[in-house]
């Protein structure tokens, strides 16, 4: 499975599948291409540093599907297979979505359907949950709605502010992502409807 990552900020998330990839923990796979939107941003430089094929292409001042468009085009070119959302900061126009159904993974800071869209952490705690956690789903044309693959608990403690919680998420996240994504590149994924089976 050749990997796609899209990103537009620090990459935590690119940086554990890669280091996943390379351990053999996703197995049959390798990460293909890191595509940002932005150019100055921290995960830019660290998937050099790690030898990645990287490419940026910015989005201000342009139409969204057209943005999509060099994307998808790019991720073609690198004959990608599944495409991942590692932070990516964009939401993706129908078009893009359409022409890799099923294919776009997403990682989301809440236990779907909770707290979908910005803020999720904040949301979170302003609601007074007690557990959160976030959620590894196929993406569809609405936002934070795909088929489900994998979720992870988190609990909120009582002295926990979006920071504190985020963090803690985030080191969720990154065990999720792996786990999720060694299940899709090992072919033990079954979806019927909107319920994902792992075989």
């Amino acid at each position: 499975m050749r990997i796609g990552i899209l990103i537009s900020g620090r990459g935590s998330n690119m940086i554990a599948i890669a280091d996943a990839v390379a351990s053999g923990q996703i197995p049959e796979s390798e990460v293909a291409v890191v595509i940002s939107n932005k150019k100055d941003v921290p995960g830019v430089t660290r998937a050099m540093e790690m030898g990645l094929p990287v490419i940026v292409i910015e989005h201000e001042g342009r139409p969204r599907e057209e943005h999509d468009k060099e994307i998808a085009d790019a991720l073609d070119a690198h004959d990608v297979g599944m495409v991942c959302l590692a932070g990516y900061m964009r939401i993706l126009s129908p078009y893009f979505v359409q022409r890799f159904p099923n294919k776009i993974v997403n990682i989301h800071p809440s236990l779907l359907p909770s707290f979908p869209g910005i803020n999720a952490v904040q949301q979170a705690i302003e609601y007074g949950v007690k557990v959160t956690g976030c959620t590894v789903h196929f993406v569809d044309e609405e936002l934070d709605h795909g088929p489900i693959i994998e979720q992870v608990a988190v609990p909120v403690l009582v002295d926990d502010d979006p920071d504190s919680l985020s963090e803690r998420i985030l080191e969720a996240e990154h065990d999720a992502y792996v786990s999720a994504l060694a299940k899709i590149c090992s072919m033990r994924v079954e979806m019927t409807g909107r319920v994902v089976k792992v075989l």
